[in-house]
């Protein structure tokens, strides 16, 4: 009999957290449960219990966790853009892709289906810690002055609804596939070009 290797905490954690995102990319958010991530790392489910305390914790630390890499990715893009480095369109992308490819539209519609839209708090707390990161200066009394806020919540909404609809929704409208990608392109050049340093 070989023994399985004796995990950290966090170890252990992020070992479940990577499971659980490949199963999301996979199957969809309804595969994401305990039992299931814990086959595939070779866990008891008593073990990721007692890391998340139910499926309901599991998906709210697999929602922080895409935030994370999400807004990681994107503060990145952002900065190479800025830096001359990046454009607009590759931050577009990386957003909708997040979404779509990547499981965060399935995940949220998942969260929203079942009751459990707590779990959407992190993510939308990350993306809120990103934006005070990128856009310090704007002034927090003047929410309609608050551009980057503003057009950030305007990508996320594209990104999500496209997830979820864009493909059908484009076809039955006639319109390219990257639609959307298009009119979130335009909106953060301008936004870009007028705002943000160079």
């Amino acid at each position: 009999m070989v023994a399985r290797k004796r995990l950290t905490p966090e170890e252990s954690r992020s070992a479940a957290l990577a499971a659980a995102r490949a199963l999301l990319i996979e199957a969809g958010p309804q595969s994401v449960t305990l039992k299931a991530v814990s086959a595939r790392i070779g866990r008891t489910h008593a073990n990721l219990l007692h890391h998340f305390g139910s499926a309901s914790g599991l998906q709210k630390a697999l929602a922080e966790h895409l935030a994370r890499a999400v807004c990681e990715t994107i503060r990145e893009a952002v900065r190479a853009s800025r830096a001359g480095l990046g454009s607009p369109r590759e931050v577009v992308d990386l957003a909708f892709d997040a979404f779509d490819r990547e499981g965060a539209g399935a995940l949220t519609s998942w969260m929203l289906l079942t009751g459990n839209e707590d779990a959407l708090d992190p993510i939308i707390s990350t993306i809120h810690d990103l934006l005070d990161e990128l856009a310090p200066d704007e002034p927090p009394q003047h929410i309609a002055e608050r551009r980057l806020h503003r057009e950030t919540l305007s990508l996320v909404l594209l990104a999500l609804g496209d997830a979820l609809i864009g493909a059908a929704l484009a076809k039955s409208l006639g319109l390219p596939r990257d639609a959307a990608r298009e009119r979130a392109t335009a909106m953060l050049e301008a936004s870009f070009a007028a705002h943000l340093p160079g």
